[in-house]
């Protein structure tokens, strides 16, 4: 299998393990951070969590997404718009303010198109608005799902190896979504149900990524009892360096690709990836393993 770094490397990431600590609690922070201001609703929030309104246009001509965006003009600026595939059909989702006139903004939406592409008028619109009631019921979704994937990745771990690597694999997995959220907050990206969906993704990749170095792990200690634990989880982290590397380029390209080529829609679900593969690849490193020597070095057997 073709490898950008030879199959065995000597590299001592344990012993660099509290650089690593230092970073991911700069990263962690930052994820925390970024939750106040979600809670507080200074984050910049999707029609999904921060209310809106779904619309659905259908023109009289055939328009392309950039036509569409240069007659709303500024005052739509962050507006998503989504083409249907074969159709004159547009999908657009609108962020409204608190306290701002519903109506009147998709009135405004629809006028501003009517003016910008002349002969070509809205023919047909549908409206789904979405108010405090429902981005509630979906803020309370999108944490259960979070809360109960982090807490079935650790029974699964600590079922399949033990506990230790059980809690390794679910601070790894909690450090990266927070570190992905908190980069994609703080740097005002779009919250949105989408961007939930890339979190959820890549706590399954990081989850992924950690039990392959955890099986080596697991495969070494029963060879080498009488060896030092750090040296066991070295080796074990450089044996399978290679495959890391590997698996995080191959879908690396497969979501910068989307990032750069996809649609305006899942711009912000792409990035939330990206920044994920680098973190997840970085964790499974630098956060899981090295949280299982510290858990081994420091419980009262081995005292």
């Amino acid at each position: 299998m073709f490898s950008l770094i030879p199959n065995k490397t000597n590299i001592d990431f344990v012993g660099k393990r509290y650089i690593g600590f230092a970073i991911s609690a700069v990263l962690v922070g930052l994820g925390f951070y970024a939750i106040l201001l979600l809670a507080l609703g200074k984050a910049k929030l999707g029609v999904d969590f921060g209310g809106g309104a779904n619309v659905t246009l259908t023109l009289k001509q055939s328009a392309e997404v950039v036509d569409l965006r240069k007659a709303l003009g500024a005052e739509f600026n962050d507006a998503d718009i989504q083409k249907v595939q074969g159709s004159n059909t547009f999908l657009l989702r609108l962020h409204v303010a608190d306290g701002a006139n519903t109506d009147a903004m998709v009135a405004a939406a629809k006028d501003a198109i009517n003016k910008g592409l002349p002969g070509n008028a809205v023919q047909d619109a549908g409206v789904e608005f979405v108010g405090p009631a429902v981005s509630k019921q979906l803020w309370q979704g999108a944490i259960w799902a979070m809360v109960v994937s982090l807490i079935a990745i650790m029974i699964y771990i600590a079922i399949r190896f033990d506990f230790r690597f059980g809690v390794g694999a679910l601070v790894a997995t909690l450090h990266d979504v927070l570190a992905v959220l908190g980069i994609m907050v703080v740097t005002q990206h779009e919250f949105s149900l989408l961007v939930v969906t890339a979190l959820l993704t890549l706590a399954g990749y990081s989850l992924t990524d950690t039990v392959v170095v955890f099986d080596r792990i697991r495969e070494n200690l029963r060879g080498r009892r009488t060896e030092p634990m750090p040296k066991v989880v070295n080796d074990s982290i450089n044996e399978t360096l290679s495959r890391t590397i590997n698996t995080s380029m191959t879908f690396l390209i497969t979501v910068v690709v989307l990032f750069f080529w996809g649609s305006q829609v899942v711009h912000a679900m792409a990035l939330a990836l990206i920044l994920g593969v680098v973190v997840g690849t970085y964790s499974s490193i630098f956060v899981a393993s090295p949280v299982v020597v510290e858990w081994n070095l420091r419980s009262p057997a081995k005292r």
